[in-house]
């Protein structure tokens, strides 16, 4: 069992060690600039047209939520009579 966990350990140090670094530019700087502008945008939607998508989208399930809870609480309030 102990040459079982060695060879467990040596083989993750090994693929952990040898493989490729990628470089990730720090885009800090740039995202502060972007929302630190002052162009009259709520926040929220300065990402772009992604968070314009999310926020439309987000809306529209609040709206339909909302609607969908009235109509069920009214449904319930007004129960179907016996024939």
């Amino acid at each position: 069992m102990y040459r079982q966990l060695m060879g467990l350990r040596q083989l993750s140090r090994r693929t952990i060690t040898s493989s490729a670094r990628r470089q990730i530019d720090n885009s800090v700087k740039e995202k502060q600039k972007l929302f630190q502008e002052d162009n009259g945008m709520p926040i929220h939607l300065k990402g772009g047209s992604k968070d314009a998508l999310l926020y439309r989208a987000t809306m529209i399930l609040t709206v339909f939520g909302s609607g969908y809870v009235v109509y069920e609480l009214f449904s319930a309030a007004m129960p179907k009579k016996p024939n």
